[in-house]
């Protein structure tokens, strides 16, 4: 039988992961409705859905250990609770006018967030003995990986769209 103790931070870490996840889930609506570029609008959509399956994955975890999300956890992240949150509100005030610049940089620091809980969620897994719920941090953990790398792939283009936006053009730089 799994420490009971060892139990209830498994489910707590469940728990966080969902609350996580449904922000940036609405943080992504809100990126993508400021993102007037398509290629990075339709990334943010599919990270969106992708972002969609990880809760199903979280809530499947839950379950399996007779537990629910918690709404408290959940209505804090919602109302700004988490760091996400608070770096994008943060960001948007310092540059309402600038769109790619601030959403690149949050959702880059949104995506490592992301990637630090499933890291830890998973070890936490492995050491309760939680084989599935550490699989699922990994398939979840890897999404964000690619999302983070997404982003980084494309910092000369938001860069171009940050100096169009200002009336700017140059030429890039290798």
């Amino acid at each position: 039988m799994v420490n009971e103790k060892l139990e209830r931070k498994l489910v707590d870490h469940l728990r966080d992961a969902h609350a996580m996840e449904r922000n940036v889930l609405e943080m992504l609506d809100g990126m993508a409705a400021t993102t007037s570029d398509e290629s990075l609008r339709a990334g943010l959509h599919q990270h969106s859905r992708e972002t969609e399956r990880h809760i199903e994955r979280i809530e499947a975890r839950l379950r399996a250990h007779g537990a629910s999300p918690s709404a408290a956890k959940d209505a804090v992240a919602l109302a700004g609770g988490t760091l996400s949150a608070a770096v994008m509100k943060v960001m948007a005030q310092i540059t309402r006018d600038d769109r790619a610049g601030p959403n690149a940089r949050i959702g880059f620091v949104t995506e490592h967030m992301e990637i630090a809980a499933y890291e830890l969620l998973e070890r936490i897994a492995v050491r309760a003995g939680d084989q599935d719920t550490a699989d699922a941090a990994r398939r979840n953990r890897a999404e964000e990986q690619a999302m983070a790398d997404w982003i980084a792939a494309g910092w000369d283009r938001v860069v171009d769209l940050m100096l169009a936006e200002e009336g700017l053009t140059t030429t890039a730089s290798g």
